[in-house]
């Protein structure tokens, strides 16, 4: 039986690779997909709310919801390429997890 993982937990293992891929996937897919630069923004602004209170739980809930509006509920594009989808599924764990 696996563990499910809690907020703090998947924070810790997806903003170290979300920090790494979202400004790569901005740079190259951003022209094809200039909504991927309105996901880079909110995401900055996720970033900077955890980082603020460390191991508390940020209010998060209009950057969600403004993902879930720009992503269509993390609908990964056919033309890109895993990287992106990557980033998609774990900003679509971290909400999930906070919302859990």
């Amino acid at each position: 039986m696996s563990k499910k993982l809690n907020f703090n937990e998947v924070k810790e293992i997806n903003l170290k690779i979300l920090e790494q891929y979202v400004p790569i996937v901005a740079r190259v897919h951003g022209e094809s997909h200039p909504e991927f630069h309105e996901v880079h923004k909110v995401f900055d602004k996720i970033n900077i709310k955890i980082k603020e209170v460390a191991m508390d739980k940020p209010d998060l809930e209009e950057e969600f919801e403004q993902l879930r509006k720009i992503t269509n509920n993390y609908a990964v594009p056919s033309d890109v390429c895993e990287s992106y989808e990557t980033v998609y599924r774990l900003l679509s764990e971290l909400d999930k997890t906070y919302h859990a």
